[in-house]
């Protein structure tokens, strides 16, 4: 069963975790949560940590350059993890392609690899993957997808602005493209369509679940005998997904914990005013 994890809303206290799964951070766009990103990162440790593909956004940055200092930090501080024990895997997606070529390389600590097999707490072993291979989108009509790439910025830019008019009313953060994708019918089936076909693949693979990003939509589900597992994005709904050292799984929603955080701020600092 899905949990979401709170620490402490005023004084949170630091998480440690046997495993965290990120993908999806799309540093490079506009749309990035980066600093949503840091809070998580540093609150958040693990003796090992997946970078699930789309860490860096390729696409975008050959359009245009934009790599602010918050990006940089990011960078910085999961290097900074993988100096100080933590083992980090990178899984290149399809915006950081690039990378593929370079599996088994080193990088800061970091190791790449096209695909992984995780072993879990209680034995069972899970596919790592991006996931693009099975987006018939991106797979067959790759001009589609930078149209609709086009279209997915125009609304992550919209998102942007509600949200900044929602923080300044004190309102948590709320997904408008997360909100649009659950609603229209044809991305429910390209959802269901590219679980489907994940899963084929870990049961192709004699595993007994999958662990995926792409289509930045977090779900934990059985799907048959397999366990579908996706830790969502950093531009959307901003989760990760984590393995307990005892061998529990949980998808946390950051951004919620985040709001939670500051409405209990705001509650505190006016019952403290006189008055």
């Amino acid at each position: 069963m899905q949990q979401l994890v709170t620490p402490n809303d005023v004084n949170p206290q630091t998480n440690h975790y046997k495993t965290i799964f990120l993908s999806d951070i799309h540093l490079g766009s506009r749309a990035c949560q980066a600093d949503l990103l840091l809070d998580f990162l540093k609150y958040n440790e693990s003796e090992k940590m997946y970078l699930v593909g789309d860490i860096v956004d390729g696409w975008r940055l050959k359009r245009s350059w934009y790599w602010p200092q918050s990006h940089n930090d990011v960078v910085q501080k999961i290097l900074r993890k993988a100096r100080k024990g933590t083992e980090v895997i990178y899984v290149p997606g399809n915006h950081d392609e690039g990378l593929r070529r370079y599996c088994g390389t080193h990088f800061g600590g970091i190791e790449v690899r096209l695909t992984d097999t995780y072993k879990a707490v209680d034995g069972k072993s899970y596919l790592i993957m991006h996931g693009d291979a099975f987006d018939n989108v991106v797979l067959y009509a790759r001009w589609l997808a930078y149209v609709g790439d086009h279209a997915y910025d125009a609304v992550l830019a919209l998102n942007t602005v509600m949200n900044g008019m929602r923080r300044m009313l004190g309102m948590r953060y709320w997904s408008l493209s997360s909100y649009l994708k659950v609603k229209v019918k044809n991305a429910v089936q390209f959802i269901s369509d590219f679980e489907e076909a994940v899963v084929r693949e870990a049961d192709r693979c004699n595993v007994e679940g999958v662990i995926c990003g792409h289509i930045h939509h977090a779900e934990m589900k059985k799907i048959g005998d397999i366990q579908y597992m996706n830790d969502g994005d950093w531009v959307e709904s901003c989760t990760a997904l984590v393995e307990h050292h005892d061998g529990r799984w949980e998808i946390i929603h950051w951004a919620d914990i985040v709001g939670n955080r500051t409405i209990t701020e705001r509650k505190k600092t006016k019952s403290a005013v006189p008055a």
